[in-house]
């Protein structure tokens, strides 16, 4: 049998690297495309470099699927050859046939979580980089959120946010800096909490200014952000003593350019476990609402093993339908298999993200799920 097991991993990892050579040639190709033509003064030694920093991350989100179409591949040939039932008239049963696709898709699994946790989030950092700073050319729109703050620039204001959540519309801890061509402080605005886009929002009408807090006119390519419980100073060249006053609830103007802070919002695929595990203490201890976090931290590690999840789904549907049909219909189950677990998967996360499912069960269900359906599935497929 030691002999069969090699043969069969064989053929899985062949079959499992032609998926992932094939689903990375066709993303690529479609991407590079779509970069090159929403941004035409891109480099070819700059897409390259980009690309290159993308790949891992790319394989390690096509590590699921390709487990599945080596699965299904794998045993569908060996039971058109009818290899299946010359070791299933020597006693094997399936599970046990498929043991060295089980145990290669486990080691898959851990090889995606350590790419997940140690490689991905720093290259992502420098690929993100290398999009805002040479492919968009807009440096202002990258920044890494940190544990401690964010730092934002959008034209002639600054400000840091102590705290951005993950779809990037809310915040806690502004201070916003606002200058003069001369680059003279001109106003200063702190509060705790900001309402970045608020539901509806559309770009602010024409409205005079506020020469009494010194808030500049707004235009129609501006946006409003909704301030609570804060302080304007006001700074003025003629006096030597700033201005400041509090308010409760305030609206101020920002240019359309800051509604692309959004992007920062997506802080988990840039840390590590480690990092998020620290990111998500901290913000409880501050009072701060972390529950996409703690859903993204378990997501994290159940993504990971979804390759052993496809392949536990893919060994009955390999054996069933494997002699009633040709290559294209082992892909379209393939393509079938994964839609199913990633409904299901996207579900229990979105469920898990509004609060009605904890975070450890919104991101294992879908596996644990997919796996019982897999037992029960081999467990009654007919030798």
């Amino acid at each position: 049998m030691v002999l069969i097991d090699r043969y069969i991993a064989k053929n899985f990892i062949g079959f499992f690297l032609g998926g992932i050579l094939v689903f990375l040639t066709v993303f690529l190709a479609i991407d590079v495309l779509s970069t090159y033509v929403s941004y035409p003064s891109a480099t070819a030694e700059t897409l390259i470099k980009y690309y290159l920093l993308y790949v891992p991350d790319l394989f390690q989100k096509m590590i699921p699927v390709s487990c599945l179409l080596g699965t299904i591949l794998c045993l569908s040939s060996m039971n058109k050859s009818n290899e299946l039932i010359a070791l299933f008239a020597a006693g094997y049963s399936l599970l046990r046939i498929s043991m060295p696709i089980l145990v290669l898709a486990t080691f898959l699994s851990g090889l995606s979580f350590v790419l997940s946790d140690r490689v991905i989030p720093s290259l992502n950092r420098q690929k993100n980089y290398i999009f805002y700073h040479d492919i968009k050319k807009n440096p202002g729109m990258f920044s890494i959120v940190k544990t401690n703050r964010i730092w934002y620039r959008s034209k002639n204001e600054i400000f840091n946010i102590k705290t951005l959540n993950v779809e990037g519309t809310k915040a806690q801890g502004l201070t916003l800096y606002t200058f003069d061509e001369a680059w003279n402080l001109q106003r200063m605005i702190t509060a705790d909490d900001v309402d970045l886009k608020a539901e509806g929002q559309t770009p602010a009408p024409v409205m005079p200014a506020k020469p009494e807090d010194g808030t500049p006119p707004a235009r129609r390519d501006q946006y409003q952000w909704a301030l609570k419980n804060g302080t304007v100073t006001v700074f003025y060249k003629d006096s030597n003593f700033p201005l400041t006053s509090t308010f409760k609830n305030k609206t101020i103007v920002m240019n359309e350019e800051a509604q692309d802070l959004q992007s920062s919002g997506q802080t988990s695929e840039m840390l590590s476990q480690k990092e998020l595990s620290k990111f998500i203490e901290k913000n409880k201890e501050a009072g701060l609402d972390t529950i996409r976090y703690e859903v993204d931290y378990q997501a994290k590690i159940a993504f990971a093993f979804a390759g052993l999840v496809m392949t536990m789904l893919g060994i009955p549907f390999s054996v069933s339908r494997g002699r009633s049909g040709g290559v294209m219909l082992q892909i379209g189950i393939c393509i079938g298999l994964v839609f199913l677990y990633w409904i299901f998967y996207n579900s229990c996360i979105t469920l898990g993200n509004h609060g009605h499912l904890p975070p450890i069960l919104a991101a294992w269900i879908p596996n644990l799920g997919m796996i019982g359906l897999g037992f029960v599935l081999i467990s009654k497929t007919k030798k």
